[in-house]
């Protein structure tokens, strides 16, 4: 279960609170930040806010803080849509070309291949998004322990 810090901004009386998570760009967990390259970057770039809502039974009130949990599984298939489904639609988009082309008895080619398999990998690149976005609706954080109120 993948945890971070949440901040509620409010709570109403339909059994859902408002909360911002601060995103992290680094993972500051060693002592190497000065030759980390993914450090050096990060802190070129401001700390962003995400806000969403998620569904609680109990009451909270604006600035309580709140542990909040979501399965890997959902990050591991996130990734796999996003990564993985386009670079299958360049090689499939290939593999058409090449399979169609060889029927008409053209000579293949790359200049003709390679349009077509990055066809492929966008339209697949875009599938994966809308897919991501549905199980982003799909799969809510759940609050794992409330902290207290933030100093």
């Amino acid at each position: 279960m993948m945890e971070e810090m949440a901040k509620v901004i409010k709570c109403d009386d339909k059994g859902w609170i408002t909360v911002e998570v601060q995103v992290k760009n680094a993972c500051n967990h060693c002592d190497n930040s000065e030759s980390c390259g993914t450090s050096a970057v990060a802190s070129a770039f401001s700390p962003k806010v995400q806000v969403f809502s998620i569904p609680s039974e109990t009451q909270y009130e604006p600035g309580q803080l709140l542990r909040l949990g979501l399965p890997e599984s959902v990050i591991l298939k996130a990734a796999a849509l996003i990564y993985l489904l386009p670079l299958f639609g360049l090689f499939l988009g290939a593999g058409m070309a090449t399979l169609v082309l060889s029927q008409f008895q053209v000579e293949v080619s790359d200049f003709q291949v390679i349009p077509v398999a990055l066809m492929g990998a966008f339209l697949s690149w875009l599938y994966a998004k809308r897919a991501a976005k549905k199980m982003e609706h799909t799969s809510q954080p759940v609050i794992l322990s409330h902290l207290g109120q933030s100093l």
